[in-house]
């Protein structure tokens, strides 16, 4: 390879997006086994942080609204369940139960995770170290587009199902 080759892939190669997608974060499901993340490589990913004793905790209605309509076109709804505002459940096994009995949950869930600080799950950490956004309270949303960028974050007031959500996901569908 001569000298110009190399420093042109050496550029290329610096210029890489930090992340490639979802593969590059590992999650432990609600049942503590590994999630396969690189499944949902090519795919955007709304990622919730989520907590089962919160005035939005309701919202999981539409979280499974969303993973009904736009799971077979594509999309992954994520919910991470978190105690940092001290409003979830002792356990996984607790959360996963109140989740099944009263929202009927089919989407998938990750173990309990930190969301906020030094602690944070490494994608948390990432998203805040590439936008500046950081979960203000539970019921936070990132939408990551199918090539591992985030395309938009939204704040608990902002309900799952909310037209600018819904547009931007099914934008992100459709490319």
């Amino acid at each position: 390879m001569s000298g110009k080759k190399r420093l042109a892939l050496v550029f290329a190669l610096c210029a890489a997006p930090v992340w490639a997608g979802m593969g590059d974060f590992a999650f432990t499901s609600i049942e503590g086994k590994p999630m396969n993340t690189a499944e949902w490589e090519g795919r955007p990913v709304l990622v919730v942080n989520t907590a089962s004793r919160c005035g939005f905790t309701p919202q999981y209605d539409d979280l499974q609204t969303l993973h009904e309509r736009y799971g077979d076109k594509g999309l992954v709804v994520l919910a991470v369940p978190s105690d940092d505002f001290r409003q979830e459940l002792d356990s996984a096994e607790a959360v996963k139960d109140f989740c099944a009995v009263n929202f009927d949950l089919t989407l998938p869930m990750t173990d309990l995770s930190r969301v906020r600080g030094s602690e944070a799950h490494p994608f948390y950490r990432w998203v805040q170290e590439s936008t500046g956004f950081e979960p203000g309270w539970n019921f936070n949303k990132v939408l990551v587009s199918p090539e591992g960028e985030v395309v938009a974050t939204y704040g608990s007031m902002v309900n799952p199902t909310a037209p600018k959500l819904v547009s931007e996901i099914e934008a992100q569908l459709a490319n």
